[in-house]
């Protein structure tokens, strides 16, 4: 069996699209997918399964949470590698990385989009935009910077979900327990 992460988008964010966890666990499992774990009540799920297939994984998960909740949650799934590999790219000091966010693109942006974004400067923020993710730092927290999730969304025309140094080190951590 392979080990994924599941990656959503905007469930349970100041109040809106609920989902309980252990409803969603139970979901996912009825829907073949095994030993279905949740970290926080946010956006991430790990799961194994046979099928080798991400994109058809991810409808899975789209598809069933559509059916039972009633709205659309966008998915990205990765494995524990993709999710390492995009954790030990980070461009910045440890100091800044244990601070830093993790976005996690759903599309590959375009070109032109990343070169004009990259070229944008906001003070105490810096960022390192890649096919698949975007690092940010913000030294005066993220609660207070300019380039939040939304921000590079609506920039990069493109699907993103963060998350932080301690939920990537969790979810490095739980899927290490399952190999």
């Amino acid at each position: 069996m392979i080990t994924y992460i599941a990656l959503l988008r905007g469930i349970n964010v100041s109040g809106q699209k609920k989902v309980p966890m252990a409803e969603l666990r139970k979901l996912l499992t009825e829907n073949r997918l095994k030993n279905v774990q949740t970290y926080i009540q946010s956006e991430n799920v790990i799961f194994q399964s046979f099928d080798e297939d991400k994109s058809a994984l991810e409808t899975i998960i789209h598809d069933a949470i559509r059916s039972h909740f009633g709205f659309d949650v966008p998915v990205l799934v990765l494995t524990p590698l993709e999710l390492k590999q995009i954790f030990n790219g980070s461009p910045f000091l440890q100091s800044e990385k244990e601070k830093s966010y993790f976005m996690f693109l759903y599309e590959k942006p375009e070109e032109n989009l990343i070169k004009e974004v990259s070229q944008l400067n906001y003070p105490n923020e810096a960022f390192k935009i890649t096919d698949n993710s975007i690092y940010f730092y913000c030294s005066t927290g993220y609660g207070k910077a300019k380039c939040s999730n939304n921000f590079f969304e609506r920039k990069l025309k493109v699907t993103a979900t963060a998350r932080n140094y301690k939920t990537m080190l969790k979810l490095l951590s739980l899927t290490s327990q399952l190999n």
